[in-house]
């Protein structure tokens, strides 16, 4: 799957949401299809894209997926009809859940920058570099006469090198590492691998322990553990959404979306383990995930299981 642009994304994104809210006039209809047929990127983005009403055409009426996408009105469930006792048991235990999510590796605490669940930030380096965190993530900086080192301790980061220093710029997390070739690229730390992605010209990448490495291309992907380099793989649509607060989704295993989303609240989120296996396709507001639920439970024969603001899992629907 090729690559497309992050402004081409940004557009399909808006269009995106302007098309499926139901509201859209017929100049912007026109608009919409003059975009479409300005360039090849464009009409490669939509296609890859797919979209929340996309994925709830002929689940829901339009009247159903412009409540949906109106961010300002989301819904509150109505499992919340418990007695004085059980809510006093929900509320010690929610706060113990909520202290729970936020737990992390005792290392992070002492990185030199970290971001807490949902928090996003944006770094400028000494040599104009820029790095993007995305949640939960944590790094280390060193920068000396000879090299550029960033150290990924966990979570994940969007990199984007200044041209001009000919120092080496070395990203290594516990797994290997990263020499990037003048480049823009994704790093994200998953378990015991690292993963990958290459947006714009060329990454080197080494595992740890072993002498093998491998020079991973733009539109590419790889995953590594210590020992070995997987294969290539086309890197997915919309990798470094992230950063402009959506979660595109290409084929992706409800129980990745669901841990995803859970980066970005307070709590416990969680999955039925029959359901963790569905895939879905869409794009899906990080910072809204409330709304982001609602699109499942619409697109998918799932239901939204709320207990207070702490407890919230993903089911199969009633039958």
């Amino acid at each position: 799957m090729n690559t497309v642009s992050a402004r081409a994304l940004d557009e399909a994104i808006s269009w995106q949401l302007c098309l499926g809210s139901g509201e859209a006039s017929e100049q912007q209809h026109r608009e919409f299809q003059l975009w479409l047929a300005a360039h090849p990127e464009h009409a490669q983005v939509w296609r890859q894209l797919g979209g929340i009403d996309q994925q709830l055409a002929g689940a829901a009426s339009s009247l159903a997926r412009r409540a949906l996408l109106q961010s300002g009105g989301v819904r509150r469930r109505a499992l919340r009809r418990l007695g004085s006792t059980a809510l006093g048991l929900l509320l010690v235990g929610g706060l113990a859940l909520g202290l729970l999510a936020q737990h992390r590796p005792l290392g992070d605490y002492l990185a030199d920058q970290r971001t807490a669940a949902g928090e996003q930030r944006e770094l400028l380096l000494p040599d104009h570099s820029e790095v993007h965190l995305n949640s939960l993530s944590a790094l280390d900086i060193e920068f000396t006469n000879l090299e550029r080192h960033l150290y990924l301790r966990s979570g994940e980061i969007l990199v984007q090198t200044a041209p001009g220093d000919t120092r080496p710029f070395l990203v290594e997390t516990e797994q290997g590492r990263l020499r990037a070739l003048g480049t823009r690229f994704l790093v994200r730390r998953e378990g015991d691998t690292t993963e990958l992605i290459v947006l714009q010209s060329a990454v080197v990448a080494r595992p740890s322990h072993a002498a093998q490495e491998r020079i991973i291309q733009a539109g590419e992907r790889v995953r590594m553990d210590s020992l070995q380099l997987g294969d290539n793989q086309p890197a997915p649509v919309g990798a470094d959404a992230w950063t402009r607060g959506m979660l595109v989704a290409d084929n992706m295993r409800l129980a990745d979306l669901v841990a995803t989303l859970d980066e970005y609240r307070s709590g416990y989120l969680g999955v039925d383990s029959a359901l963790a296996e569905q895939r879905i396709s869409g794009s899906f507001p990080l910072y809204d995930s409330d709304l982001a639920l609602d699109a499942l439970a619409l697109s998918l024969p799932v239901r939204i299981e709320q207990v207070g603001p702490w407890w919230t899992r993903v089911l199969p629907a009633a039958e």
